[in-house]
């Protein structure tokens, strides 16, 4: 019985990694968010 591997869609993915991915999003959101912070 083959593990079951939860796909994400990697192959949409332009980072090899999902976590590399996911902290630059969170980077991503964090900058969004200060952006938006100093504008208003």
């Amino acid at each position: 019985m083959s593990e079951n591997k939860f796909d994400r869609g990697s192959a949409l993915s332009i980072f090899g990694s999902d976590r590399k991915e996911d902290f630059m999003a969170l980077v991503f959101a964090l900058v969004i968010a200060f952006a938006v912070f100093l504008t208003y």
